[in-house]
Parts: C-alpha cells; structure tokens; sequence
C-alpha cells in the first residue's frame, strides 16, 4: 500500500457532526503517513479545542485504515497552527450548502475582522436573514433564521 492510498482512505473518514463532509473537505485532515513497515499515522485538527467529535473521528480513522489492510493505526492531535474555516475546501462549501448549513465565507489572512450581519439562506437564497441563537445543533455552528422563507438553518461559525 502506499501513502496516497493511506491518505485517501483517511480523507474519507465523515465528520460525524456534518456527515455529509469528510475530515478532507472540512480541512481537518493535516498529514497522512506510512513507514516501511506499513505503519500509518494520521494528523488532525480539532475545528475547536473542545470539539466532542475528535474521539469519534479517531475511532473511525483506526477503524477505516484497519479494514483497508493497515495493521498499525495511530491517530495525533494537532492544535498548530489552529484550524480556521479557511481551510473547507471549495467542495465542502457546496455540500455544506445543499446540506442546508450556510457555509463560512472565506476569512482571510488580512484586513478586518469580518462582522457577519447577515447570512445568505441556503434554501431560498435570500440575505434577509438573523441570527437567532449564537449556538445551533453543534458548537461550531450558530442558528440563523431566513425572514423570507421563514426557515431556520445552522451557520457554520467563521473561526
């Protein structure tokens, strides 16, 4: 087995809070690698310090390298440098999208800090939208409600 086929099947893994992205589209996956002897280490991220799903990816991550043929699995957390909504993928934005979760713009390195006053509703498209609670169904993400479609949806936090 090589490498690339170790970090594809890592980069599978799902997040189990958006199950419809994998750790790679979200841009938790930091590095995959495998010695000589067939051992794989896998670097991740937490979006957050406290972020309750890093176990469960952790036990997924070992679960899927396992059953793909890989006998020793470990799995590090890495804090540095800090995840950032940055790093979703182009991908990620659109599933997170037709998921109903309005995705992060992009932060950037530079310039302000962006105030977000307002969301683009990922039903209906309109910007006509408020933040109803700054917590929405995980920690990462805030509940916002379209004054158009009269939908709620979740944000996904810029971080």
């Amino acid at each position: 087995m090589t490498t690339t086929t170790a970090r594809d099947v890592a980069g599978s893994v799902l997040d189990p809070e958006l199950p419809v992205l994998s750790i790679d589209d979200l841009g938790i996956l930091r590095d995959v690698t495998e010695d000589d002897q067939g051992r794989v280490h896998v670097q991740i991220t937490p979006t957050y310090s406290g972020c309750p799903a890093m176990e469960t990816i952790r036990t997924d991550l070992v679960e899927a390298l396992t059953t793909a043929g890989y006998q020793h699995v470990s799995v590090e957390f890495v804090l540095s440098p800090a995840w950032t909504t940055d790093w979703i993928s182009d991908e990620g934005r659109r599933k997170l999208e037709e998921y109903g979760v309005a995705p992060p713009a992009p932060a950037g390195a530079d310039g302000p800090v962006a105030l977000t006053l307002s969301v683009r509703c990922p039903h209906c498209g309109s910007v006509d939208t408020r933040e109803s609670s700054r917590f929405g169904s995980t920690a990462c993400k805030a509940l916002w409600v379209c004054q158009s479609c009269r939908e709620p949806f979740d944000h996904f936090k810029t971080l």
